[in-house]
């Protein structure tokens, strides 16, 4: 672990610390045994008192963190539906000619480049997970292995012979440790009429919704739109309209050219609701540390009940849910199985708290009473698959934005 001394956007070296989650494992280096040794380090926030970024103390190496992954998109029903609502906002922001092409940054495996090519677009992808990027290839989408920077940005340009024209990048600006040299690349990669995207969980909802549970080590900035402007800003990208997005449990997308674009109305109000509520300002950050370590206890109090006489499984073995569960002292001992579909998970255990992931019809044979959903942000994608595919009708333990129950799930 390397400790920051300045903002990772702006430089400022005036950057104050607010909320301390102890020290934990990688959220995603699951166990081939429950009692296999694993490291546990830092994971603290401070924020910027110049752009206002919320950013993690420490960085991990990132080699560690994403040259084998485990999180594959598509095996979301949210994301694949929402792929092709994606593929036409971006349709309807950029004009991609017959020899243009598509690049995706972090593309994992290829789920929101499928629709660009079903549309008979010439596309690329660009994810540093070897074993993702490989699948990738299988289901047809053409990948580089490789991690992002001026550097790849420069490879791209000359193996394809020209910039592109339609460049994004989801849910991986927060991840990266050096934002300059990436953001380098996507400007060098982007050609001059060129759109770029970039989708981040938005800071504002992780403040809004006590989304704690979004903090761990692949995290390292969590922005605003303000902070996210700085950021592209320095590197000549113009935003000129935003979107919003149901990844994550609430992103924001932004679109930005190399060239000054007439600005939408949306953008402009959404500055300015940003600057109204105060997102920016450190007091409320405070507030938000605050309100975390009281959930933490409102959660484990009902876990811990229900599992004193019932069976209490998990559903979702998402990264979230290892900060959610190590900093609110849920273990096997509360919860002993977690379900979860991605086979690449199955038959480990959870970082920390040495949970088993099954397959979800293996979890559901045991009959539980309740199931805590770690991967709270498809609530109802995961009720239905409970209740249409196991017929479950016993209670769901919902943790954020606020712990309730969910009875006789219909």
């Amino acid at each position: 672990m390397k400790r920051i001394t300045a903002c990772r956007v702006c430089d400022n070296s005036d950057i104050q610390p607010f909320f301390d989650l102890g020290n934990q494992p990688l959220a995603n280096s699951l166990l081939s045994r429950a009692d296999d040794p694993e490291g546990v380090y830092p994971l603290s926030l401070s924020w910027c008192s110049r752009c206002n970024l919320v950013q993690l103390n420490d960085t991990a190496d990132p080699k560690e963190l994403f040259s084998h992954y485990m999180w594959v998109t598509g095996t979301s029903s949210t994301a694949q539906e929402y792929a092709k609502r994606f593929y036409d906002s971006v349709k309807a922001r950029a004009v991609i000619p017959s020899d243009g092409y598509v690049l995706e940054i972090a593309s994992n495996d290829g789920t929101f480049l499928a629709p660009f090519v079903r549309a008979g677009h010439s596309v690329l992808g660009v994810d540093p997970a070897q074993n993702i990027a490989e699948m990738a290839q299988q289901l047809g989408v053409p990948t580089l292995c490789a991690f992002w920077g001026r550097e790849t940005a420069e490879r791209v340009v000359m193996q394809r012979g020209s910039k592109g024209h339609m460049v994004f990048a989801r849910n991986v600006l927060p991840h990266v440790a050096n934002t300059h040299d990436f953001v380098d690349g996507l400007r060098h990669i982007l050609h001059e009429n060129g759109v770029l995207a970039i989708e981040v969980h938005y800071a504002k909802i992780i403040l809004e919704g006590l989304h704690y549970d979004s903090i761990y080590h692949e995290h390292l900035c969590y922005f605003t739109l303000r902070s996210l402007e700085q950021l592209l800003n320095r590197h000549g990208l113009h935003v000129f309209d935003i979107g919003t997005s149901p990844i994550s449990g609430g992103s924001i997308v932004v679109y930005a050219s190399a060239e000054a674009r007439p600005e939408t109305g949306a953008l402009g109000e959404f500055r300015s609701r940003e600057h109204a509520e105060r997102t920016n300002e450190f007091p409320v950050w405070e507030g938000f540390a605050r309100r975390s370590f009281a959930h933490r206890d409102q959660l484990r109090r009902l876990v811990a009940s229900c599992a004193q006489t019932e069976t209490v499984v998990g559903y979702g073995a998402s990264a979230r849910s290892s900060t959610l569960l190590n900093f609110c002292g849920i273990d096997h001992g509360l919860v002993p199985v977690i379900a979860d579909q991605n086979p690449l998970k199955q038959g480990k255990f959870t970082p920390g708290s040495h949970i088993l992931i099954e397959c979800p019809e293996s979890v559901m044979q045991r009959k539980p009473e309740h199931v805590l959903i770690l991967a709270w942000n498809f609530t109802d994608e995961i009720v239905g698959v409970l209740r249409d595919r196991f017929g479950y009708r016993g209670s769901c333990i919902v943790p954020l934005p606020e712990a309730r129950q969910l009875h006789g799930v219909n």
